[in-house]
């Protein structure tokens, strides 16, 4: 297969509307990362999806809709839900729903599940492809899965090339770390910290987040959704966090000013943000780990981050990177 990539033209759109309705899988932009879309109501295409990715089939994929309708005929409201998706879509929020019995999402897209990971991304050509397809995209990140997640087209390339059908290049995405996911199957719990900070959602619910449940780190758990494995967003070179000094031989990811002779002696060093700016820190933060990654350091030290807004998004993926795996 040789992995065509366009620029995201009205043409592209309709080519990406053809494949997906073929079985095809094609990668585009969303406000957060590059997703790897394909019908979420097709079995065989979620299953050449998994195979792309190297994604495990218990692993939960989101599916992706235009707007807040078609995601109430594929899942069920209650008035939480109601009010997230009413602040925050489109945009980078996912809710973890009980699934209608009508559902027509293919079971291997939930992993088998009650529940259903939903969301409507705000951007422009997602939106587009969407609208043109008139179907719930299954769309998790566009890379090898584990890997870090593509912020740009040319990262969808280095991870799946000749793997999937099309790309369509929208440019770098704004946000840049995925979307917060929300499960409102209860009392709402933060499942994964992303795009929406934990205190603008706790402000719409007048109360705050419940813990998630126990964390899943192994392949025999089947998690509520994407993102929520002990290891995962992982460069291939090894994370050493929270540091103020580098060790000779290892690349440093900085975050504000970097301290007199913390960075002596790096391999490489990229700054998330000089000026300490957790918005352009999470914009950054996939691309600065590939690119420090390509240095093939020993190691990549990476400075404390404050966990307060973006900033608990950003720990979140840097602890996973740095798991056991």
């Amino acid at each position: 297969m040789v992995t065509r990539v366009s620029r995201a033209d009205a043409a592209a759109i309709t080519d990406a509307m053809h494949c997906l309705k073929a079985g095809g899988l094609v990668a585009f932009p969303t406000e957060t990362v590059y997703g790897l879309g394909a019908d979420a109501t097709n079995g065989r295409a979620i299953a050449r999806l998994y195979e792309a990715k190297g994604r495990p089939s218990f692993n939960p994929l989101i599916s992706h809709v235009v707007d807040v309708t078609a995601a109430r005929g594929l899942a069920r409201f209650n008035a939480d839900a109601l009010r997230l998706s009413k602040a925050f879509w489109p945009g980078p929020l996912t809710l973890v729903l009980p699934k209608l019995v009508e559902c027509p999402i293919a079971e291997l897209a939930t992993a088998g599940l009650d529940s259903i990971a939903v969301r409507v991304p705000n951007h422009p050509v997602s939106q587009k492809i969407l609208k043109a397809f008139s179907r719930p995209i299954a769309a998790p990140s566009a890379n090898r899965f584990g890997h870090v997640s593509p912020t740009t087209a040319a990262h969808v390339v280095a991870d799946l090339s000749n793997r999937i059908d099309l790309i369509v290049d929208g440019g770098a995405t704004p946000i840049g770390v995925e979307s917060s996911i929300v499960a409102c199957l209860g009392e709402p719990a933060l499942l994964r910290p992303g795009g929406v900070t934990r205190e603008a959602i706790e402000r719409v619910l007048a109360r705050p987040l419940a813990d998630p449940p126990g964390e899943s780190a192994t392949a025999d758990d089947a998690p509520l959704a994407p993102g929520m494995l002990a290891s995962h967003y992982a460069p291939l070179t090894p994370l050493r966090l929270h540091s103020l000094r580098v060790a000779p031989g290892e690349a440093l990811l900085a975050f504000g000013p970097i301290p007199a002779e913390g960075a002596a002696g790096a391999a490489s060093v990229l700054n998330l943000s000089a000026r300490g700016d957790l918005i352009e820190a999470a914009a950054n933060l996939f691309s600065h780990l590939r690119a420090l990654d390509a240095v093939r350091a020993k190691t990549i030290a990476v400075m404390p981050i404050p966990r307060e807004g973006l900033g608990e998004a950003i720990n979140d993926r840097l602890a996973r990177a740095a798991a056991p795996r």
